[in-house]
């Protein structure tokens, strides 16, 4: 069962290179609505850009891998995880708030973005709350 702790640590380092993006994506979010120079402007969205594309296949792996490992446990253990079902809720969210953050940066990129530095300041700290959850109902397994 040794391939089974290679599968996992495969999960959790794609999973932390995934929340390395998304957590600062939004924060070049929060500069970029606060700029007003079009020549930064046009940089910031090359950055968005060129990170957003850079994270999304780290999403794509951590799925794949988290899927392998449910698989790997079996169905029993799956029905019997509730705090595996509230986690993949969890998930759930943040893979639409990845999605979300292409629709951002489309916003930014044709100039149509209306949302302010405090609401990106905000939606920063969203991927923070869950990983903690995620990390508690992971290793504690509440119920």
């Amino acid at each position: 069962m040794t391939w089974i702790l290679w599968v996992k640590a495969l999960h959790i380092a794609f999973m932390v290179a995934w929340f390395a993006g998304i957590f600062y994506l939004p924060r070049l979010f929060v500069y970029h609505a606060m700029n007003a120079k079009p020549a930064v402007d046009e940089q910031l969205c090359v950055m968005e850009r060129r990170l957003l594309y850079f994270v999304t296949p780290f999403a794509i792996l951590t799925l794949i891998f988290g899927v392998i490992l449910i698989f790997a446990y079996g169905s029993a253990w799956f029905a019997a995880s509730g705090w595996m079902h509230t986690k993949l809720v969890l998930v759930l969210l943040l893979y639409i708030y990845h999605g979300y953050c292409f629709k951002l940066l489309k916003d930014f990129k044709t100039g149509t973005n209306r949302r302010s530095h405090r609401f990106y300041r905000v939606f920063n700290e969203l991927p923070v709350l869950a990983l903690f959850a995620i990390i508690i109902l992971a290793v504690v397994k509440p119920y």
